[in-house]
């Protein structure tokens, strides 16, 4: 293995004091008042013999690492994969590495995620907070510890934000189905209070709620932990076995993964039988028959000006930033 270039071993080649390598090598040298070719002799050595300096201890000294925490709920669902590459891609044009983890959607992993990440002493967070993590996000306040929320928030905390408008892109989805005559609409959704998806569910049964002669609203809530078999029984209590609906609203995407997958298992005819919309693209949606209408999320653009305003935080400006992003619903063929 070879031996590492040390400061030590450029002032022995030089003849010069290891403090004098490293004002030269910090760019310090004019400050300390090195002689120009003592200087030059010294950055010439360096290349000689390839000297790496030392990226971690570089960091401390200046008092930033020039990393972010970034915190998803789930990097296996597409949608938080997209967003982590967008993040990644546009931190790196800040100068910053991103390190990430997924918290499953589990509290204490998300905890355990944050603290592991602070101790690395990254510059900031960018966090998918997931339900009961309030303490986490005020230990990090009351830490200053820059960060911004993304995907998710918590309306009684003053944080930065860059989220969807849930609402408007729901309620959307749903009078879509309703124009197309569709009017036993279902809506399977996870079983949590975190508001972006109590913001999905309120804008489907406002739009249900708006048009007359029409029945529902039909709500099933699915846990985190129980997704396949939660998934099935909804489905068959919905459309196989009492068929109170013919169209129904999956609000995220790997609720839209899941449920095709129980769909096709039972053969239950797109959209003859039974119309769909999802939340969220999928590459794999292409190979479905009758490709998925789905609510489109600006992944790119919440992943872009995350980092933005998470850089302006680090840079010591601490003014609340509140983002809402809008969506556009993508026509295919699910609804006829």
């Amino acid at each position: 293995m070879t031996k590492k270039v040390s400061l030590k071993d450029i002032a022995n080649k030089v003849g010069v004091s290891t403090a004098l390598v490293s004002y030269v090598l910090n760019g310090q040298e004019k400050e300390k008042r090195v002689g120009v070719e003592i200087a030059r002799k010294i950055l010439k050595v360096a290349k000689e013999l390839n000297y790496k300096p030392n990226q971690i201890a570089r960091s401390l000294r200046k008092g930033s690492t020039k990393t972010i925490g970034l915190i998803v709920a789930d990097i296996a669902n597409p949608f938080f994969g997209y967003l982590a590459r967008f993040i990644e891609d546009e931190a790196n044009k800040y100068g910053y590495t991103v390190i990430f983890g997924s918290s499953d959607e589990s509290n204490s992993k998300s905890a355990a995620l944050t603290d592991i990440l602070i101790n690395r002493q990254v510059d900031g967070f960018i966090i998918v907070p997931t339900e009961g993590s309030e303490d986490q996000i005020k230990n990090l306040i009351q830490r200053n510890i820059p960060f911004i929320l993304i995907d998710r928030f918590f309306p009684e905390l003053s944080t930065s934000y860059i989220t969807l408008d849930n609402y408007s892109a729901s309620n959307e989805a749903t009078r879509y189905l309703l124009k197309k005559g569709y009017k036993r609409i279902g809506i399977i959704a996870y079983k949590s209070k975190l508001i972006h998806m109590q913001e999905r569910i309120a804008g489907y049964v406002d739009a249900i709620a708006s048009q007359k002669n029409n029945y529902g609203p039909f709500i099933k809530e699915i846990r985190f932990d129980n997704v396949e078999q939660d998934i099935e029984n909804a489905i068959n209590d919905l459309v196989i076995k009492n068929k109170k609906i013919d169209a129904l609203f999956f609000a995220t995407n790997s609720l839209s993964i899941a449920g095709l997958y129980c769909i096709c298992k039972y053969g239950i005819k797109v959209p003859d039988e039974l119309a769909l919309v999802g939340f969220d693209g999928n590459e794999s949606f292409d190979f479905f028959y009758s490709p998925l209408t789905y609510v489109e999320q600006p992944i790119s653009e919440m992943g872009k000006e995350s980092v933005r305003v998470l850089v302006d935080l680090i840079d010591g400006k601490d003014k609340i930033i509140h983002i809402e992003l809008k969506h556009k619903l993508i026509i295919r063929k699910s609804c006829g």
